[in-house]
């Protein structure tokens, strides 16, 4: 699925809204699969392949590979799937993030990633405590392993952390074919994310392959291509993960009025949709998720507005991005809460979905950049005028 420049550029509004669609259509098959796929431990194939072709993969490409709108559109996307199974929603985030992100590697390695199909997909794992990296001739030889790669089992290429011998940070793409997945996702939530363990015994990293987490907080050119480019990656990229745990909040909300609109009694006999306690726990937690979601999208457009007009965001900024962000997940967390504690013993059960968003949104909000101590405390120190730790700088 491609489009020009011209009419990506200047309708993403309609792109936005096209690229929504195709996901909710997929919706009420994927809720149906739910169960099953977080039996399976992974995505299968024929999943992915229907994202593929909805053009729900492609569509974070840079836009001369193929790639549709701007990044609110991923976004959008994202937020869908999430309403039916919060596994799709995780890896669709992560595979259009690296997607995004390719684009702003070398142009060599680009040619190399991106192919005539536009249908590639990479995991990653940013962790690089057991990474070995040492120099070699036009690049790096390295070796080690890493953890949590949600969507290992379907990428082509593995995007992989670790400290350079520069005493850099960098993020080294690697193909399937060099590393190899250990299989150690045995977990309470986003069971089918497949997020497995990566390890190497010894490959060769080509110096195009490679970037640091320095040139990706930067801001730069975007050249040609869509505007976002140009933005420091993290604030907007980890939004994806907090769009598919919103996600997964609105399936609970819609789950859990189906069951009140469906006249469901209790043991007493009572019907728990006329009791005013359960009415406010349905009313509080839908309030919740649209503070998230208005927090979460004032965030965005004010990425997108900075990288259309050229004032792009600095440090003061992106500390209020990384704040909102967590606190967006924090809301997230407690509405789902509220709506697992309100379901009572019928929401225990294996078949019921709003056990499954429950332990979905709570591994999502265990994500590092989701973490309210960390960004709470970084924007607290900025706001006071203190000093901010090294790694608030790569924000």
């Amino acid at each position: 699925m491609t489009t020009t420049r011209g009419a990506t550029a200047t309708d993403g509004a309609a792109v936005k809204e096209a690229l929504r669609q195709r996901a909710a259509d997929l919706v009420p098959d994927l809720s149906e699969r739910a169960r099953e796929i977080d039996d399976a431990r992974r995505l299968d194939p024929h999943i992915v392949d229907r994202l593929h072709a909805a053009g729900l993969l492609s569509a974070a490409n840079p836009w001369r590979f193929g790639g549709e709108g701007e990044y609110d559109a991923l976004l959008a996307a994202t937020y869908e799937l999430g309403r039916a199974s919060g596994s799709v929603a995780w890896c669709h985030a992560v595979w259009t993030q690296h997607n995004w992100m390719a684009g702003l590697w070398p142009e060599e390695f680009q040619s190399e990633y991106f192919d005539a199909t536009g249908r590639v997909l990479c995991s990653s794992a940013f962790n690089p405590a057991g990474a070995k990296v040492e120099p070699a001739d036009g690049g790096y030889r390295v070796r080690g392993r890493w953890n949590a790669a949600s969507g290992c089992d379907n990428a082509r290429w593995l995007m992989l952390g670790a400290v350079l011998p520069e005493r850099k940070l960098g993020f080294l793409m690697v193909p399937r074919d060099d590393l190899e997945i250990v299989d150690t996702w045995f977990v309470s939530g986003l069971q089918g994310t497949g997020s497995k363990d990566i390890a190497i015994a010894e490959a060769f990293v080509p110096d195009h392959r490679v970037v640091t987490a320095e040139y990706l907080t930067e801001v730069r050119d975007a050249g040609s291509d869509r505007p976002s480019s140009a933005l420091p990656i993290w604030p907007l990229v980890t939004l994806s993960l907090t769009y598919a745990t919103m996600g997964m909040v609105a399936g609970a909300l819609e789950a859990f009025e189906g069951k009140l609109r469906s006249g469901a009694t209790s043991i007493a006999g009572n019907r728990p949709a006329d009791e005013p306690a359960v009415q406010l726990r349905l009313s509080e937690s839908a309030a919740e998720l649209d503070a998230a979601l208005l927090l979460s999208e004032r965030s965005v457009q004010d990425m997108l507005e900075r990288a259309r007009s050229g004032n792009l965001p600095v440090l003061s900024d992106r500390l209020v991005y990384a704040r909102d962000r967590a606190y967006a997940s924090t809301l997230t967390v407690r509405a789902i809460n509220r709506l697992f504690d309100a379901s009572g013993a019928s929401g225990l059960y294996a078949e019921a979905p709003i056990q499954r968003f429950h332990r979905d949104v709570h591994a999502g909000s265990h994500h590092p950049g989701h973490s309210w101590d960390v960004y709470g405390v970084h924007y607290g120190r900025d706001r006071l005028g203190l000093d901010l730790s090294p790694t608030a700088r790569l924000l």
